[in-house]
């Protein structure tokens, strides 16, 4: 699986920075970073959700959650056995760990305050909220805590999305916060897919079965999908939870309105037209945005749900790394 992009530190100097290179770089950073926290909040809650409805005497499992991250390694060399407390500390606390929930809280604030003459007042006291809720709850040992701690950072995620849309100018820096906001999150959707997907599930022998639904249920829940496919579905069945989280246009967590929203807002920044292209971002954003408006159910699963999803999340780090030398003058390497 593809190593998560990699985030330079916010006191990173660039080569002859610009002023709105630098802004744009924190707000863009900003929201990736809020973003990030908060699709690892989901993953890690379905897995605890998981916790509850599945039979007594079923082995759980916590190593795919450590898998999705592509930082395995890592976690192996530090930890050693993927149990529940060693991986939930992992993700969640561990303030060497740079995509854990406290780091990248602690790095969208720290980002926010290099640039606070620039955003609002009340996207920095959102910011710092979160951040002393998140520093609260790193103080804790209990497991039990858990359960009510990451809605809440899904629900400070939501909060400081809402106020930067309702306090900040629709200007490029906006739309720099809304380009990062949203390739984070098609990459976090496309991670939580492919951990149900071909990790998760047990055996072959339990594909329809009773354990197979409660993880297709609590995948949807985990990505705020269940009550909308509903909508669309009678059924849970993977063909329609797969069509609706990689290919719907109009869910706002699925892949496709993702990379059609951070389209759009790139073509904001650059003002070249839709359908053209000058720089290498906008190119390989537009190349990914035409597969996924072109590409079917069955060729996706012809190619392998798993195989498709790995290239996804590599196109998407090209993407990044594109966005990154093109505007920020720092080559980030995927």
């Amino acid at each position: 699986m593809p190593t998560l992009h990699p985030y330079p530190s916010p006191f990173t100097p660039h080569p002859s920075p610009s002023m709105l290179s630098r802004v744009a770089d924190s707000i863009y950073w900003i929201n990736r970073y809020v973003e990030r926290a908060e699709n690892v909040s989901r993953f890690v809650e379905v897995n605890l959700h998981l916790l509850l409805d599945t039979p007594v005497g079923t082995m759980q499992q916590w190593e795919p959650l450590v898998v999705t991250t592509g930082d395995q390694d890592i976690f192996k060399e530090r930890y050693g056995e993927p149990t529940a407390e060693n991986v939930l500390k992992f993700l969640t606390f561990d303030a060497e760990y740079p995509s854990s929930i406290r780091s990248c809280v602690k790095s969208a604030r720290e980002n926010a305050r290099s640039v606070r003459e620039i955003i609002s007042s009340e996207m920095w006291e959102q910011l710092n909220e979160f951040y002393l809720m998140v520093e609260a709850a790193a103080q804790s040992n209990e497991i039990a805590e858990l359960y009510a701690f990451y809605p809440e950072v899904k629900i400070a995620s939501h909060l400081f999305a809402g106020v930067m849309e309702a306090t900040m100018s629709h200007n490029e820096g906006w739309h720099f916060g809304r380009l990062g906001r949203f390739l984070e999150r098609a990459d976090k959707t496309a991670r939580i897919l492919d951990v149900k997907y071909f990790i998760l599930l047990p055996t072959v022998v339990a594909v329809g079965s009773p354990l197979d639904n409660l993880q297709w249920i609590a995948l949807l829940r985990s990505a705020s999908a269940y009550e909308m496919y509903r909508k669309c579905q009678r059924t849970i069945n993977p063909s329609g939870v797969v069509d609706f989280l990689v290919l719907h246009p109009e869910f706002p967590r699925s892949i496709r309105c993702c990379i059609l929203q951070a389209e759009q807002s790139l073509n904001k920044i650059t003002g070249s037209p839709v359908g053209s292209w000058r720089l290498s971002s906008e190119r390989s954003l537009g190349k990914l945005r035409s597969q996924l408006e072109y590409i079917t159910l069955e060729e996706i699963f012809q190619t392998g749900l798993h195989e498709f999803l790995d290239g996804l999340q590599d196109d998407l780090n090209h993407v990044g790394s594109a966005i990154t030398e093109n505007f920020f003058g720092l080559a980030v390497s995927a």
